[in-house]
């Protein structure tokens, strides 16, 4: 049976810690990736650190450590160190003597842990660790090709500068800039659950209204283009039902303003956060969009809203059939009224 700790040399991985960094992150392609800071070969992490790293608390990891030792996987003498460090504690600087454990410990825990960000680990190992199977060694691509570790703030900063350039819609860039998060997963439905969060933050801080309010409140058959304002198709007999129900397709051209501004400080703030090699999670990313809503004098959405996204889908789909009759009426009127023009070419000119 292979031990994962013969692997060691290929897991020397990612975040940002005192020393160590370790990043265990997605990128732009979908696949597992992890950065590493190394320092003598190695990776030391405090207790608190190695919560920080797989998100969880204090409690689980120290009990995952101890089963670690308890069942004889791994030897705390040769694991387990004890290093002198200087901590800020209340308005004051503290130096302390606390135990760190190497990257034989935060691999065994890794594998243990139950959170977003150990799977995370646990796909990339897995994946190194099968390499290693089969060939027998693994490299790693990434420092062979740069000299360097720690390549993610730099993939961070291009996409952010592709994001800031893009022509995709305000919303569309924010959903972009979450996705360089270190624990997003695309596959998550807290992901999806996410997002709406996100969404409803937005446009309520530009209209004081939910997605599911504006579409209830603002669809119409009556009004063009059933009340969508940004929408961006000139022929009433291309709406798709599906667009009728879109929240951002209502929206006024001042709100489409003032949505343009609030984002692209969002996108400065992570440029900014990029350059000074901040790693940003999903909840750090709801946060800061609190904060610059209020710096904005944006009121922050506190509730779900009074009206339900089955009640707008409803909605938005009664006065869509509204409108697909009224549009069948008045193509029948438009060709009859042809047909009347056209029997009236075809009349003899009168003697």
């Amino acid at each position: 049976m292979i031990k994962i700790h013969l692997n060691r040399k290929v897991l020397k991985q990612a975040y940002q810690m005192n020393t160590s960094e370790i990043l265990i992150y997605q990128n732009q392609n979908g696949h597992i990736k992890i950065d590493v800071r190394l320092e003598d070969e190695t990776v030391w992490l405090t207790q608190s650190q190695l919560c920080e790293l797989f998100q969880k608390s204090k409690a689980t990891i120290s009990e995952h450590i101890k089963n670690v030792f308890e069942e004889g996987e791994l030897e705390s003498e040769a694991t387990v160190r004890k290093f002198r460090i200087v901590q800020q504690e209340g308005n004051r600087h503290v130096e302390r003597e606390l135990e760190h454990y190497n990257l034989d410990v935060i691999i065994s825990v890794g594998y243990r842990v139950k959170s977003p960000q150990g799977t995370q680990f646990r796909i990339w190992a897995t994946q190194r660790l099968k390499e290693y199977i089969i060939k027998g060694f693994a490299l790693n691509d990434e420092r062979f090709k740069s000299g360097t570790s720690m390549n993610y703030f730099s993939e961070l900063q291009e996409r952010i500068r592709e994001i800031r350039l893009s022509e995709r819609f305000f919303y569309q860039k924010i959903k972009d800039i979450y996705t360089t998060s270190i624990d997003y997963d695309s596959k998550d439905e807290k992901t999806l659950e996410f997002f709406k969060v996100i969404q409803n933050k937005l446009l309520w801080a530009i209209s004081q209204q939910t997605a599911a309010e504006l579409v209830y409140r603002r669809v119409d058959a009556t009004l063009p283009w059933l009340g969508m304002q940004s929408y961006d198709k000139q022929d009433n007999s291309s709406i798709k039902k599906s667009e009728v129900s879109t929240a951002k397709n209502y929206l006024s051209e001042d709100e489409i303003k003032l949505l343009g501004l609030l984002v692209e400080q969002y996108l400065a703030f992570a440029e900014t956060m990029a350059q000074q090699r901040t790693p940003m999670y999903m909840k750090d990313w709801i946060a800061r969009l609190d904060a610059i809503l209020q710096l904005n004098g944006r009121e922050l959405l506190t509730h779900a809203g009074k009206i339900s996204h089955d009640m707008a889908l409803q909605k938005s789909g009664e006065e869509y059939e509204k409108y697909k009759l009224a549009q069948k009426i008045v193509e029948k009127e438009q060709n009859l009224q042809e047909l009347e023009d056209d029997l009236k070419k075809l009349k003899p000119p009168k003697q």
